[in-house]
């Protein structure tokens, strides 16, 4: 094929569209007249209002779920590369999870008892060994993580700001939704209901710009530093060599902590990137999939930090102080957590993993370069996202300004019609301990498919 970019005619994806919104209306009359059923009581039809966000008009309907496979309410069975956007990354209801949550809430008893269980502290210790900080709490999601780990760091330091990196996602922590631009840091569109303008909370700065970071550091009043060690959420925006040892030395000459939230970065490896990277944050937060996709998060503080935060008089946080809930560390989930760590998102499995996200990646640059499209493909450990732009974006603000709505609607509903499952929000496609090559080779041949027809 022609070494020249091949064009896309916007035209033409329009059309490809209209194709696809019609085939999928078609094949899935149930879980559309279940959508418009549930108008009459859920807020936006669904259980969450990002459920809205699947393309077609309407959202599939789960009827059952094992490994990398899931089935929808129409009878449709797909391969799953999106597993709860990083949710379930472990595989939909994986063995070992399954048995640990029958013994703990059938033969044991007591999902909930504000009484510690020893799982506890095996799970804790895994986590040190896994990411360094040695002293661990736990919460039900990864944005409570980020929340108590944020106010920790406020009192610890006391400073009153923390500073996130533009187009960062860190869940629904309020203080980072802000963004950089070219008059200044303004709030990121769509924030509802903002308690503060986050500009009176939080400082921004663009991801591996240096020279930005140091600049936002200089006034002293920045209690931590939270990010992803590699943004994941506009995309994937890998740091630059050096950066984020850049990171941690102006962190550490400003006094102010460096948290690393792992939970989408944990598929870099077993223990996230700050294993995979060698890195020494002062605090580590993660989510979502420690426990096989039963509700659990975690933070990690080093072990002067536990030490400075037990010893300080002013800091409740036995009962009232902010930190804190009442099913956090529930026996159930811990158990959760403790059966995924040990037995399923091994280091064997990562490995596996890792490398059926390579064969993915592979897959897809050889359908880019042999179609000459000016489309990229970047993978981050057993996950892996292509954007409609020549080159990866190295900033979270480059990335934003590539993002391509249409062919995004256009990617998501030809794979979804042909038994192929991404992530809604991006094109972003994770890797389980159970998803094979043939998985991937068939996300593979549908993706050059899809790329025909558009250069048809």
């Amino acid at each position: 094929m022609s070494d020249r970019p091949a064009v896309v005619n916007p035209e033409r994806v329009a059309e490809l569209i209209e194709r696809e919104r019609a085939a999928y209306a078609e094949r899935h009359p149930s879980s559309r007249q279940a959508f418009a059923e549930a108008g009459a009581n859920l807020l936006g039809g669904v259980p969450m209002t990002w459920m809205r966000m699947w393309p077609g008009g309407f959202p599939l309907y789960l009827a059952s779920a094992s490994g990398a496979r899931l089935a929808d309410i129409d009878g449709h069975e797909y391969i799953d590369f999106c597993l709860g956007d990083t949710g379930a990354m472990a595989g939909h209801s994986p063995a070992a999870v399954q048995s640990a949550v029958a013994a703990q809430y059938g033969g044991r008893g007591g999902a909930t008892t504000m009484l510690p269980t020893r799982d506890a502290a095996w799970v804790a210790a895994e986590l040190a060994r896994r990411f360094g900080p040695t002293h661990w709490s736990f919460t039900l999601t990864a944005t409570d993580a980020n929340r108590w780990a944020i106010r920790l760091a406020r009192q610890l330091t006391g400073r009153p700001k923390i500073l996130v990196f533009s187009y960062c996602y860190h869940g629904s922590v309020d203080e980072t939704f802000i963004v950089a631009g070219p008059d200044g840091p303004r709030p990121r569109a769509g924030n509802v209901g903002a308690p503060v303008d986050p500009r009176e909370t939080t400082r921004v700065a663009e991801f591996n710009d240096l020279a930005g970071l140091e600049r936002e550091l200089a006034g002293g009043d920045v209690a931590a530093v939270l990010m992803e060690p590699a943004l994941t959420n506009i995309g994937i925006v890998l740091p630059e060599p050096g950066y984020l040892e850049g990171v941690r030395e102006l962190t550490r000459r400003a006094g102010s902590l460096l948290i690393n939230d792992e939970t989408h970065t944990f598929s870099a490896g077993p223990g996230g990137c700050t294993r995979a990277w060698n890195l020494d944050p002062d605090i580590v937060t993660i989510g979502k999939s420690i426990a096989g996709g039963i509700p659990a998060g975690a933070y990690g503080l080093s072990a002067g930090l536990a030490e400075q935060i037990l010893n300080d008089e002013t800091a409740d946080i036995v009962d009232v102080g902010g930190v804190g809930g009442t099913l956090a560390g529930n026996a159930l989930s811990v158990a959760a957590m403790r059966a995924t760590l040990e037995q399923v998102l091994t280091e064997d499995a990562f490995a596996v993993m890792i490398a059926q996200a390579g064969r993915y990646t592979a897959g897809v640059r050889d359908v880019i370069q042999t179609r000459a499209l000016p489309w990229n493909i970047v993978q981050l450990g057993a996950r892996a996202e292509y954007r409609f732009c020549p080159r990866p974006p190295r900033t979270g603000g480059e990335s934003e300004a590539a993002a391509d709505p249409q062919l995004d609607e256009y990617l998501h509903l030809y794979t979804v019609n042909r038994g192929v499952l991404l992530t809604p929000f991006h094109n972003m496609a994770l890797m389980a301990p159970a998803t094979t090559e043939a998985d991937v080779d068939a996300h593979t041949r549908i993706f050059a498919a899809a790329a025909d027809d558009l250069l048809a």
